[in-house]
């Protein structure tokens, strides 16, 4: 392959594959700035999808977006302990505006409850304001110390995080699993990539929440990816910032509250999960290219009837809803173009040449299997829609199939260490539930728990790491 293409093997050095990837078919730039990048067209526009399509399910639920502020003042941050604890040794501070110094630190957004429910405390005053159903699409900067790695681990990157307030611990529950649900559905359905769902432990949830349900992937090299996530806070940020209201008993009450995210980092799951040797492979349903149009010519006689019959197909496509894009240029050779395109992902090309115009046929590419099937012009609209829905099932088939061989049961820690050593993926195991075995894992082999699944499952052995009576089955792996 050219230096054009990515050079090494997503099997033999998965992470230079990954960034080679990313920069290759212009997903993302490394930025001037240290630990950040730079979210290329190609990249943004699949998160423009994602936030159409979240945007869309939490909006039918009642959802509405606000923006709150980027910068939070010190005090506001430390009001809820853990939480403050929780995020300091990620926060960037401001410290001097223009040429003086503050009279308090601001932290740069590294989450939002504080600085949002500050203002809950003052809208919220009766049982008819609630429940209170706000999300935000913003920037949030953490400052990350290890490696930059595009999407997956950057100082600043993009989300959305939902903040609900809500009468009674029930609707709280129900509001977590809802969104739970909607995540799920985005990842599963139209990312393609299959998510195992549950609690995170003690130890991992979300500082100062009640719990935080989870939902995690895994990718190629072995690892898992915390893919979205939502908490019930419980009342302890209702009590510290005295969000209270005057429930229909005509009493004071402490709201019940939620919050609930994904990022960016969605987008670095799509290219390691899908991604092969020759780049990108997406889903249809977020391609911001769901079709390339490729003529290919010999002579200048065959250029016009063919570049006309592209454009005639490309307006029939794009009339029914379908992303294409015709691509005419000259300077390039058709070659060079198969490989551009295959690079940059498009699940499906259309290629048209002079037998096939002869013949009033045209020929499909897969970018999925690479499959090549020739069909008469009038079946095209048909054989495309249809195409498209297949790649779509087979990409999240064959995640779903890496995932479910990836699931390993281990009754002991040597077992544990040995398949965390050679196979990796998750790992089920029985456990006591104390976060002192549980931080002796991590200590020693640097695997978390990911999550205990919502179905209760039997304990089959007892702890795996200091053999007392087991209490959960938990799924633990290392993780990005």
């Amino acid at each position: 392959m050219s230096d054009l293409g990515v050079t090494v093997k997503k099997s033999e050095n998965f992470s230079e594959w990954y960034t080679q990837t990313v920069l290759k078919s212009e997903m993302a730039d490394y930025a001037p700035t240290k630990g950040c990048i730079i979210f290329r067209e190609y990249s943004y526009a699949i998160w423009e999808k994602i936030q159409q399509i979240v945007d869309k399910k939490i909006k039918e639920k009642g959802h509405k977006n606000a923006y709150f502020p980027l910068f939070i003042p010190e005090s506001l941050l430390r009001k809820e302990a853990e939480h403050f604890e929780g995020f300091v040794p990620e926060c960037a501070w401001v410290t001097i505006g223009g040429d003086k110094k503050l009279e308090e630190r601001l932290a740069i957004r590294p989450t939002s409850e504080t600085i949002i429910y500050s203002m809950y405390a003052k809208w919220i005053k009766s049982w008819r304001d609630l429940p209170v159903k706000l999300n935000q699409w913003c920037n949030i900067v953490r400052w990350e110390t290890k490696a930059t790695k595009p999407f997956i681990r950057t100082r600043e990157f993009l989300w959305q995080e939902g903040h609900t307030a809500h009468a009674t611990k029930e609707e709280a529950d129900q509001q977590v699993m809802e969104i739970l649900e909607i995540y799920r559905d985005l990842m599963e359905n139209y990312l393609a990539i299959p998510v195992l769902a549950g609690k995170k432990s003690e130890r991992e949830k979300f500082a100062g929440a009640l719990y935080t349900t989870t939902l995690e992937a895994l990718m190629p090299d072995g690892r898992a990816l915390q893919m979205g996530t939502s908490h019930n806070l419980g009342q302890k940020f209702a009590k510290v910032f005295e969000i209270k209201f005057i429930g229909q008993d005509e009493k004071e009450h402490y709201v019940w509250q939620t919050s609930w995210g994904i990022s960016t980092r969605l987008i670095g799951a799509v290219v390691m999960v899908h991604g092969d040797d020759r780049g990108l492979v997406l889903p249809p349903k977020i391609a911001p290219i769901q079709v390339v149009i490729i003529p290919i010519f010999y002579k200048e006689v065959e250029m016009e009837a063919i570049l006309k019959k592209a454009k005639e197909i490309l307006r029939i496509l794009q009339e029914n809803g379908i992303s294409a894009l015709l691509d005419d240029r000259t300077e390039y050779t058709p070659g060079w173009k198969f490989n551009h395109w295959e690079l940059k992902g498009v699940p499906l090309r259309i290629e048209i040449g002079p037998k096939d115009l002869e013949k009033g046929e045209i020929t499909l590419a897969r970018r999925d299997t690479f499959e090549r099937i020739s069909k008469k012009e009038e079946e095209m609209l048909k054989t495309v829609k249809r195409t498209l829905e297949e790649i779509q099932e087979n990409l999240f088939k064959r995640a779903k199939q890496f995932l479910d061989t990836h699931i390993t049961e281990v009754k002991s820690y040597e077992e544990f260490k040995e398949v965390l050593r050679t196979k990796g993926g998750f790992i089920k195991a029985s456990w006591c539930s104390s976060s002192e075995c549980e931080e002796r894992i991590k200590e020693e082999t640097g695997a978390t728990i990911r999550l205990i699944p919502f179905e209760k499952e039997e304990p089959f052995s007892n702890c795996i790491y200091c053999g007392r009576e087991a209490k959960v089955v938990a799924y633990f792996a290392k993780a990005y």
